[in-house]
């Protein structure tokens, strides 16, 4: 007897033991799990945190230039070691910017004069990536000059002892036309204002003569295939104009040159043969903006910049419209004070503004960003310079030179760039619109999330319209009413599906449902139609049978009577497909659905991601709802039948009520499903990020947008981070769900646990 009590205190005691370990194990893998959530979503803070800094500037260093008169520009190289100026004398001057070696911040490297300091008249410069200047001549003549940089790693004796290899930048320059000044105006007149553009080949020079005259010289570039020899071509063209010109820019690509006389902007377009035509006169908005005062070009050479004695700067592009592309106020940035200067960077759409009072505002455009406001230097700045790389930004002030390291790693990102529509360059209207890469230098990134985060929804409303009424109802069935042998058989079956990878689905749906979709596009339709009335017939049919023989067919067996007639009705289905094309849509429903009913019909579209996609989904639906309504008591159904009411009434009015939280989990689980869901979506759709519910039309999900563009994007660039954020907003969306999924189904438990 003692014997007996000691070994059932020992298994208690193991009981016990094995219950405490199972508790504190099961805990501390759901604090492993919320460690681990909020790891990932502290990570992703991390990495998406740095495109909302603020811009900053941090001096680097500060040195003087020996006097030599008035400075026209002011430029340096990309590894902001070299800078140069060109004074207004004719003398291009390369200087340190560093300390290196045996030279100082401030030294002069190489100087070089031009021109005579009496014959110049004027000055221009092209957009800083092509980096070219020209001095207008009293003669009419003008010379080009571009300033290089050739790197050099030669290798010495202390370089080979400690086995680093140094870079060394030597400047240099080139004169263009072989030295030889260029025929601007073959009369012979002094160039008094002046704009330059090349294009690689040919040159395009705008300039004011006689203060009222607009003449425009197109050098074309012709290479004698024989000899190799390039010879430039003037074509020259002048246009009287009534009032003094101040202002003049030429396009890059040599196509047009805008002309400015006070609040009047005229565009000219230059035709391939060398005609000039004028082609609009912008319409000035002096009462809301203010007289204009300046004119620039943005990069990309897309955007006209004219700044206004309000101290505002507005945006002017080309909108296609009825009557061609025409330029059209965008929108305006607010300076504060009348703007002196206007510095575009290279390649990004940023200016920097020099204002009377002293100030330095850094502006981007499609962001519409106020990025930077302030004094940077000790004295009032004359002149700014940003490097190709836009990391450094060089400053001219009446105390000297000073070299400021820039942080502005991603003035592209804004809240409004994201989440509203931004009206981009060259876009007929204001748009939603992701587009992250191009082929072209003169390319503006567009990061809106909208149109994949509409995707994701799209997708997953679709998967969920198909999934949802097959999953509940199968589940239902099943656990109600089916006969539990054929259960046995049925619900493992269901829940394999689920182990089927989803990289084999999404293969299947792109390759073979797809092109089957669009060659029997009205069989689908048919299918849905018909199924359900071909169902509901068989019902009315076989209630109209006699007793004796409905009594041979188990109530939980007779359901699967209908597997042959759902495949009889399919394959009717797809028999009739060709026929009905023929009569209805005149042999291609595709056509017919594009051209009569204008509706856009790509190959890989919602209706296919949605089947293949609720194929996966409805094993994740059916498991949770099956199990919730298999665990209802047996006592509250069986009452309820006692009790006189019907099997289906038994169903509805209690069964469904208690599994009520399950089911609705399973729906919620089923969403978070499609929400998240890759592989189907990257291969069933066209991955075209729009906003459409056309069921005919592809999306483009976060979760694809991811797959696709993660491999392609630069480490810390504002599209990698971008993307980032996207999983930032993916994993809010699943964390909302599963919120809202937890919140209503412990209601409805609160709600029918009693019964």
């Amino acid at each position: 007897m003692a014997t007996q009590s000691a070994q059932q205190l020992s298994a208690n005691r193991m009981r016990l033991f094995k219950d405490r370990f199972a508790r504190y194990g099961v805990t501390a893998g759901g604090v492993m799990v919320l460690v681990a959530l909020l790891l990932i979503f502290f990570y992703l803070l991390y990495v998406v945190q740095p495109i909302f800094e603020s811009v900053s500037l941090k001096k680097v260093n500060s040195f003087n230039l020996p006097e030599s008169g008035q400075v026209e520009a002011v430029g340096m190289e990309e590894q902001a070691e070299i800078g140069y100026r060109f004074l207004r004398s004719g003398e291009l001057q390369f200087f340190s910017l560093i300390d290196k070696n045996d030279r100082r911040s401030g030294d002069i490297l190489l100087s070089e004069t031009f021109v005579e300091p009496k014959n110049v008249s004027s000055f221009a410069k092209t957009l800083p990536v092509n980096h070219q200047y020209a001095y207008g001549l009293e003669s009419g003549e003008a010379v080009v000059v571009e300033p290089k940089f050739s790197v050099t790693f030669p290798e010495t004796a202390a370089t080979a002892a400690t086995d680093k290899v140094e870079r060394v930048i030597t400047p240099r320059f080139e004169v263009k036309n072989d030295g030889q000044p260029l025929v601007v105006d073959e009369n012979g007149r002094a160039l008094e204002k002046l704009s330059y553009e090349t294009d690689g080949d040919g040159m395009l020079f705008a300039a004011a003569v006689e203060n009222s005259t607009l003449l425009i010289t197109h050098f074309v570039a012709e290479e004698n295939f024989m000899t190799g020899a390039v010879t430039l071509t003037p074509n020259y063209t002048e246009i009287p104009l009534n009032t003094a010109i101040d202002d003049i820019v030429v396009t890059p690509d040599l196509r047009q040159v805008i002309a400015r006389r006070g609040n009047r902007v005229h565009v000219f377009d230059i035709s391939i043969s060398g005609n000039v035509t004028e082609r609009e006169l912008l319409p000035m908005r002096t009462r809301e903006l203010g007289n204009a005062t300046g004119m620039y070009l943005l990069a990309g050479a897309s955007s006209v910049l004219l700044t206004h004695d309000t101290g505002k700067v507005s945006q002017w592009f080309e909108v296609p419209g009825d009557d061609g592309r025409q330029y059209q106020y965008i929108r305006s940035f607010d300076a504060g004070s009348p703007i002196t200067e206007i510095e575009v960077e290279y390649y990004r759409r940023t200016f920097y503004t020099l204002s009377e009072n002293g100030d330095m505002n850094i502006f981007h455009t499609t962001a519409e960003a106020d990025l930077y406001r302030g004094k940077p230097a000790e004295a009032e700045v004359q002149a700014v310079m940003v490097d190709p790389r836009a990391n450094y930004l060089l400053m001219k002030t009446a105390e000297g030179y000073g070299l400021y390291d820039v942080d502005n790693e991603h003035p592209e990102v804004s809240w409004s760039g994201l989440w509203q529509e931004v009206w981009y360059e060259g876009y007929p209207e204001p748009d939603y619109t992701w587009q992250s890469t191009s082929g072209s230098d003169d390319f503006e990134s567009k990061f809106s999330l909208v149109p994949i985060s509409f995707g994701t929804i799209k997708a997953a409303a679709y998967a969920m319209l198909f999934a949802v009424p097959i999953g509940l109802a199968a589940a239902v069935y099943t656990a109600y009413f089916m006969s539990p042998s054929v259960r046995r058989y049925v619900k493992p079956t269901v829940e394999i599906m689920e182990a089927l990878p989803t990289v084999i689905l999404g293969f299947l749906a792109g390759l073979w449902l797809a092109p089957l979709v669009e060659a029997y596009l009205p069989g689908f339709v048919a299918v849905l139609l018909l199924v359900p009335l071909a169902i509901i017939l068989m019902a009315a049919l076989w209630s109209q049978l006699p007793t004796q023989i409905k009594s041979k067919v188990n109530d939980g067996r007779a359901a699967l009577l209908l597997i042959p007639v759902v495949l009889a009705v399919g394959w009717f289905s797809f028999e009739i497909s060709p026929w009905v094309e023929q009569v209805m849509f005149d042999g291609d429903a595709r056509r017919f659905i594009t051209n009569e009913l204008g509706v856009t019909f790509d190959q890989r579209n919602s209706l296919v991601v949605g089947i293949a996609m609720g194929f996966a989904v409805i094993p994740t639906i059916f498991s949770i709802a099956e199990d919730a309504v298999f665990s209802v008591p047996k006592h509250l159904s069986n009452g309820s039948l006692a009790l006189g009411a019907t099997p289906w009434q038994t169903l509805t009015k209690v069964v469904l009520l208690t599994a009520s939280p399950g089911i609705f989990s399973a729906v919620m689980m089923g969403l978070g499903r499609a929400v998240g869901e890759t592989m189907i979506v990257l291969m069933a759709t066209g991955n075209t990020p729009i906003m459409d519910w056309n069921i005919f039309e592809g999306m483009r999900t976060l979760s694809a947008n991811i797959a696709v563009e993660m491999p392609e994007s630069e480490v810390g660039s504002s599209h990698y981070r971008i993307l980032f954020l996207a999983a930032f907003v993916l994993f809010i969306f699943t964390f909302f769900f599963n919120t809202i999924a937890e919140f209503v189904r412990q209601r409805l438990r609160d709600k029918y646990s009693s019964m």
